[in-house]
């Protein structure tokens, strides 16, 4: 294409009139001032255009002007109609504006490549969505729903429109300064509306008078126009937003369009791993007295998970449980069990598939981590809850036949009684009724998996054991959540060892036990027995 460097003026003659290249002042090299005129691509309709620009200086100037005007033109190959047309979409904006810089090249470059606008700045919004697109191919359902949570509450509205090369730790520390904010907004609110909720409540027992009624009325009708009760966005979810938006731009980093990575530098409050628990005597009176668990992870005792598989035993997940408590699987992971994966005679199960909601919809994959699959060895009484298990599977299936009804042949370990898969929530829903109707101390179907750690500790078995038995992925991770469990089972079994040497006197000061038994109780004066 056509171009050059010339120089011009801008003398007029008598009549007002440019001189141009009439003017004789020209001869001079002092006299007038270089510019650049570039022909440009055609316009998508097929007009003509052209680049054109004063510059401060001399030839020399001009020419290096337009030497990186052409290589830009150069960016898209000469078969690229789309590419030229917006390359020239780009200089013939640049153009109409004189202050405006020309677009950096490499830059230039990587936008053409991937697709992105070259007349607007990337924006944090649009490298989300180009990251979102990419995780789409290869991420976990569970996992990509969580990327899009945080994308779509949080980094989108509070930083989608930050220009990416410009994004500052500032930013995204404002970001997270804002998410505070919201959060005692979010307590504030969640406080008005249970203090409104006891304003609509008539506590003076029978029914209220006709003047009370309608000052009730009055209040339900404020409290359907407050904000409903939200969760606030505790420290781990902050810390998960961060790791979001950091892999997001470390993706950034990948395809070159940054350099630095402003999230890494963020300071946040430090999420704490709950502490695994035990539910001991004086914890379970409290949680009587007050409803309160002393922490997100409760872990029973043998005695207590004893009590649990017992009120269990008539139920036909009685074998899932089962399995659960003593080996440590994880839901999904038991739910999507199949039993070519489990050998009776072996005493193995091996871990290969997990079942697990979208929303609602179970799905079949792979299991959460690479440490998660792999195989366990299990006790004989296992195998034989196991046995009986399959035998009832197999006479449900039977009479299903018999009646003429439909049967389907998942392979898997646990089923609906047609052979279909199991939701996983029809398992929680089961447990904590049995829970509930036991009067247990509650925990969560996933603290069952954690009661196999409190197993193997009340085996003389350590960390490290709980590591490879529940298939963490560093022991970091065992110890953060089962150290204060395996203290309080050192400190019951060394009580119960002094317990054991004899003395011809009692001490005057009476000690009470500080923890449940992690042994069933002995009657009769037996030997305690373990669990």
């Amino acid at each position: 294409m056509k171009g050059s460097t010339y120089r011009r003026c801008y003398c007029r003659d008598e009549d007002g009139r440019q001189l141009g290249k009439a003017c004789q002042k020209l001869s001079s090299r002092k006299h007038g001032t270089w510019a650049v005129r570039q022909e440009l691509p055609a316009r998508a309709d097929g007009t003509r255009r052209s680049f054109s620009r004063a510059v401060e200086g001399d030839s020399k100037t001009a020419q290096a002007l337009l030497d990186q005007v052409r290589a830009l033109l150069s960016v898209p190959s000469k078969d690229d109609a789309d590419g030229q047309v917006r390359i020239g979409d780009l200089l013939e904006a640049v153009s109409k504006d004189k202050n405006a810089p020309l677009p950096d090249l490499a830059e230039t470059r990587r936008r053409l490549a991937s697709g992105h606008s070259l007349t607007a700045a990337l924006t944090v919004g649009d490298l989300l969505a180009e990251w979102l697109e990419v995780k789409r191919r290869s991420r976990r359902r569970t996992t990509l729903n969580g990327y899009e949570s945080h994308v779509r509450v949080h980094l989108r509205p509070l930083l989608g429109d930050k220009r990416l090369e410009r994004l500052a730790v500032r930013h995204v520390q404002a970001a997270f300064d804002a998410i505070d904010e919201q959060n005692e907004t979010i307590a504030a609110e969640n406080q008005a509306r249970r203090e409104q909720e006891e304003r609509c409540r008539w506590g003076r027992g029978g029914r209220p008078p006709a003047a009370a009624r309608a000052k009730l009325a009055e209040e339900r009708v404020k409290l359907a126009e407050m904000p409903p009760y939200r969760k606030i966005t505790g420290p781990a979810s902050k810390q998960a937003i961060r790791r979001t938006l950091r892999t997001a731009l470390n993706f950034a980093i990948g395809r070159e369009y940054i350099t630095f990575n402003a999230a890494k530098f963020v300071e946040l409050e430090t999420a704490k791993r709950p502490k695994g628990l035990l539910w001991t005597a004086e914890r379970v009176e409290r949680w009587q007295a007050t409803g309160e668990k002393p922490s997100a992870v409760m872990v029973w005792t043998p005695a207590q998970l004893g009590a649990f598989l017992d009120a269990a035993e008539g139920d036909r997940l009685y074998a899932f449980f089962h399995l659960i408590a003593h080996h440590g699987l994880r839901r999904g992971e038991g739910v999507g069990q199949d039993w070519e994966h489990v050998s009776l005679d072996q005493l193995t199960v091996t871990v290969a598939k997990s079942i697990t909601v979208d929303g609602w919809t179970p799905y079949e994959a792979a299991p959460k981590t690479e440490e998660s699959a792999g195989t366990i060895r299990i006790d004989r009484g296992t195998a034989d809850v196991l046995r009986a298990h399959r035998a009832r599977q197999l006479a449900e299936r039977d009479e299903l036949l018999q009646a003429g009804l439909p049967v389907y042949d998942t392979g898997k370990v646990f089923t609906q009684p047609d052979g279909s898969w199991l939701h996983p929530e029809t398992v929680s829903e089961t447990f904590r009724r049995i829970v509930r109707e036991a009067g247990l101390p509650p925990i969560n179907l996933r603290d069952l998996r954690h009661g196999a750690a409190a197993l193997i500790k009340a085996a003389g078995g350590d960390l490290h054991d709980a590591k490879e038995k529940l298939r963490h992925s560093t022991i970091v991770l065992t110890s953060d959540t089962y150290m204060a469990l395996f203290e309080e089972a050192t400190e019951e079994l060394t009580e119960r060892a002094a317990a054991v040497v004899p003395r011809a006197r009692k001490s005057e000061i009476v000690s009470t036990p500080v923890h449940a038994s992690l042994t069933q109780e002995p009657e009769n004066g037996d030997d305690p027995q373990p669990v």
